[in-house]
């Protein structure tokens, strides 16, 4: 399931930087530019929990 490309131009992290967030259609993720969390799409609701994010490996500058 896709998102819309509508939504995905809004979305943000939800932490204090709120930076745009890379869209994975394949795993089914949004992942921050800047800090690197991964936040899941489940039932193609996007989850942007921070308690719930895990942190990705690539592209981010560290933990905030």
């Amino acid at each position: 399931m896709s998102l819309d490309p509508a939504l995905l131009d809004i979305l943000r992290c939800p932490d204090e930087h709120h930076a745009t967030l890379d869209y994975d259609d394949a795993a089914q993720t949004l992942t921050c530019t800047q800090c690197a969390r991964v936040f899941e799409i489940r039932d193609g609701i996007p989850v942007l929990l921070l308690d719930e994010a895990r942190q990705g490996t690539a592209g981010g500058s560290g933990t905030s």
